[in-house]
C-alpha cells in the first residue's frame, strides 16, 4: 500500500514539473500584448471593463489623476466604472513594447500615444509611459500592477545670449 502511495506521488510530481516546464516553453510575449491591446481597444471607446476583466483581485494602480496608489479590484471598479461612456478616443499606438518574463510574472512596458479628436476635428496626442505587471493566476494572466505616467517632454534649451 505504501509503495502505491509513493509511486502515485512520484507520478504527480513528475507531471506537475513537466506541466510547469511546458508552460514556460509555451509562453508567447504576444499573448500578454494581446491582453493589453484588448483592454485598450475597449478603453478608447469609453469602456473600462476590458481592464477590470484582466485585473487581479489584489491589483495596485497608479496614474497622474490619483493622489496615491489604488489597492484592490473593488477600489478599481469604484474609480473606473463611473467613467463608462464618458469619453472616446480616436485611436492609440503602442510603441516599443517589451515583455520580460520570470516564472509566473510577466512585465509589459511600453510607450502609449492616445489621440483625442477636438471640436475642430484636429487630433491631439497625449504620450504615456506604461507598465503592466501580469501574474499567472489560476492559469490566466492577470494584471497585478498597472502604472500610467505622462511622458515628460525634453526641456527646451535656453536661447543663447
Amino acid at each position: 500500500m505504501q509503495r502505491r502511495t509513493v509511486f502515485a506521488l512520484s507520478v504527480l510530481v513528475v507531471a506537475a514539473a513537466t506541466s510547469c516546464f511546458a508552460a514556460a516553453q509555451d509562453f508567447k510575449p504576444d499573448a500578454i500584448l494581446a491582453l493589453e491591446r484588448g483592454a485598450l481597444d475597449r478603453w478608447i471607446k469609453g469602456d473600462p471593463q476590458g481592464y477590470l476583466e484582466i485585473y487581479a483581485d489584489n491589483v495596485t494602480y497608479f496614474d497622474p489623476a490619483t493622489a496615491r496608489r489604488i489597492d484592490g479590484i473593488e477600489a478599481m471598479r469604484a474609480l473606473l466604472t463611473p467613467l463608462t461612456g464618458r469619453f472616446k478616443l480616436a485611436r492609440y499606438e503602442i510603441l516599443a513594447p517589451d515583455v520580460y518574463r520570470r516564472g509566473d510574472l510577466a512585465v509589459l512596458s511600453y510607450n502609449l500615444v492616445t489621440y483625442a479628436e477636438g471640436p475642430d476635428g484636429e487630433l491631439t496626442a497625449r504620450r504615456w509611459n506604461t507598465t503592466s505587471a501580469y501574474a499567472l493566476i489560476g492559469g490566466r494572466w492577470k494584471i497585478v500592477h498597472n502604472h500610467f505616467s505622462l511622458t515628460q517632454p525634453q526641456a527646451a534649451s535656453a536661447p543663447a545670449k
